[in-house]
């Protein structure tokens, strides 16, 4: 296997076919999520075919004492289905270990994605490889929805409560629109609404849509909207390349609550994601600790979808120095990050948590 770096506009362009594609992956996005970082796009090649890549994010520690690589649902395979898959895996590992690890002298972090299969085979082999546990995530679980299931099928397969609200949706003379990037306007509009009144603390990447949207295809997000009457109640925003769509965004005025129009809104998404798209699964994210939304979820994954933890952090370095000080700054970081979500607790208006963290699994520890 060879590796090579490429300019952000190549990286881009030549990842929007993979499985593995996701929207941290892209450098239209990192470099403006994370501006204090560099980002340094890698490809992986075997016999000539590109099999994979990386977008390592170097981030440099205070004083200029250490560097820190990152890779966040990385590195990712052009074809996740390969029989070789596990080998090429550990092969842009190895690679990475060398350049980052071993040649820059830099502590190495990978956070691989909720594995859709038995186990996490991806966490595994860092693990094997010497990697080291790192920071885990308060709430882990990821909702995954099948998408290659008949209208029959599908609706069978949610839970019999989600079944039943889709069932008075459908009875609210509600109607489904897939949208243009000429209409983001309109859904920033209604998810500012949406913030200000629900009070939720927003750590997103909402900054970051303006630049998602001016890509070319496959890697723009999708826009859609519910309408009642001649007002839209629902936006939603879909990242829908490779084997894994992404809900990247949703919003909602008032009138969509009794009006069930979430649950219209995803049964349409699910739709037309199976009719328009090469994704496997429907990755509708985590819950921020809110027992509401974990019971909205898990009833639309129902029984043939997936409920999968995301795996720690994995941590790697060659020399001691550069691992004790990239751990004591991850460290310093969750302990600020901590302190941040119990000052938001403290303010009245803000939504709290109310869903208990799950045990991390056995797998996991």
């Amino acid at each position: 296997m060879t590796s090579r770096p490429v300019d952000g506009r190549e990286w881009d362009a030549a990842i929007s076919g993979f499985d593995g594609i996701c929207q941290e992956q892209l450098f239209a996005f990192a470099s403006i999520r994370w501006p204090g970082v560099a980002p340094e796009p890698r490809l992986f090649e075997r016999h000539g075919r590109l099999v994979g890549g990386a977008l390592v994010m170097v981030q440099s520690l205070p004083l200029g004492l250490a560097k820190i690589a990152i890779i966040k649902w990385g590195p990712m395979l052009a074809d996740a289905g390969a029989k070789d898959r596990a080998a090429l895996y550990q092969g842009m590992i190895e690679a990475l270990v060398a350049e980052y690890a071993e040649a820059r002298g830099m502590m190495l972090s990978v956070l691989p994605h909720a594995s859709v299969g038995d186990g996490n085979e991806e966490y595994q082999t860092l693990r094997e490889r010497g990697f080291r546990r790192g920071a885990v995530l308060r709430f882990p679980d990821r909702y995954l929805v099948n998408l290659r299931l008949a209208d029959d099928a599908q609706r069978k397969s949610f839970g019999q409560t989600w079944r039943r609200q889709l069932n008075k949706s459908e009875k609210s003379d509600l109607h489904f629109e897939h949208a243009g990037p000429e209409r983001l306007d309109e859904f920033k509009a209604l998810y500012v609404a949406m913030s200000d009144r629900k009070q939720f603390p927003d750590y997103s990447a909402f900054d970051t849509l303006d630049a998602l949207m001016t890509l070319d295809e496959p890697l723009r997000p999708e826009l859609f909207f519910v309408r009642h009457g001649g007002e839209v109640v629902y936006g939603a925003l879909i990242f829908k390349a490779g084997d894994r769509a992404v809900y990247l965004y949703g919003a909602s005025n008032d009138s969509a609550l009794p009006l069930r129009a979430g649950y219209f809104m995803h049964w349409h998404i699910i739709r037309w994601l199976r009719d328009h798209t090469r994704a496997s699964w429907y990755d509708l994210g985590g819950t921020d600790g809110f027992q509401g939304l974990h019971q909205f979820k898990k009833g639309m994954v129902g029984d043939a979808g997936l409920i999968r933890p995301v795996p720690p952090v994995a941590n790697y370095a060659s020399r001691p120095v550069a691992y004790a000080l990239g751990a004591g700054a991850f460290a310093a970081r969750e302990a600020y990050n901590e302190v941040r979500r119990r000052v938001e607790m403290l303010r009245p208006s803000r939504a709290k948590p109310d869903q208990a963290p799950a045990p991390l699994p056995e797998e996991f520890r």
